[in-house]
């Protein structure tokens, strides 16, 4: 649904259960105000447990052999993005 989604159900939630008198048989517009909040802030909710479960980030330490030693290299990176390409000949 994503943020704006959510906040739009909220928004209108709001309006239905507090903002309108209008009267319909059958229907209560205080509920579906309700309801749509509800929705919303469900649909906010895991919208942001979504986006958070994919931002952790993972620690890569590496060492690589060079002339005299070992060099370690420190990189932070998603774990859902793709491998680094190889270094360029010569580096």
């Amino acid at each position: 649904m994503g943020i704006g989604g959510s906040i739009f159900l909220l928004a209108l939630g709001a309006i239905l259960a507090f903002a309108v008198n209008a009267h319909i048989s059958g229907l209560d517009l205080n509920v579906v105000g309700w309801v749509l909040m509800a929705a919303g802030l469900v649909g906010l909710i895991i919208t942001i447990w979504y986006w958070n479960s994919r931002r952790r980030a993972v620690v890569v330490n590496r060492g690589r052999p060079v002339a005299g030693g070992t060099v370690s290299e420190y990189r932070e990176t998603r774990s859902a993005d793709a491998p680094p390409p190889p270094p360029p000949p010569g580096y």
